[in-house]
């Protein structure tokens, strides 16, 4: 198997600074992202920010751990790409768009090569599943978030 790419884009009824502070929030990511299980902080950016963070996710066929490297173009994007894991290269991105009326959109984008071991799993409808939990539902995920009161 090869590259998994997946890409999803909502629009959200809230501002677009609260949209790319709650994304931004990686700490606290696991509250509203189903498929992120953990989020441990290794190192933080002159600002302050998660940098150097190790994650452990449900990819449905197999928990998955990662250490990612993020940067951070506040209010526009938020970036992350695998240092190291058990996928063989990750890279993902959140990038946000002021709409009029206070509107954002927001998409997300994933690229996952998960190797030969994780590749094996992934067949059939099971690509298809995983692509929507790691990507669909995490701008689904943020869209309720942000709406909330």
């Amino acid at each position: 198997m090869g590259t998994l790419v997946g890409e999803s884009t909502v629009e959200i009824a809230a501002g677009i600074e609260r949209c790319w502070s709650i994304a931004a929030d990686l700490e606290r990511a696991p509250e509203w992202q189903t498929s992120l299980r953990d989020v441990e902080v290794l190192e933080r950016d002159a600002d302050g920010r998660p940098a150097l963070v190790e994650t452990v996710s449900d990819a449905k066929v197999k928990t998955v751990r990662s250490v990612l490297r993020f940067s951070y173009e506040p209010h526009t994007a938020i970036r992350c790409v695998q240092e190291r894991g058990e996928v063989k290269a990750l890279r993902g991105a959140w990038t946000f768009d002021e709409l009029d009326g206070g509107l954002t959109r927001a998409t997300y984008v994933l690229e996952v090569d998960p190797g030969r071991m994780l590749g094996m799993l992934l067949r059939g409808p099971a690509v298809d599943r995983v692509r929507q939990v790691l990507v669909g539902d995490a701008a689904r995920e943020l869209k309720a978030r942000a709406e909330q009161g």
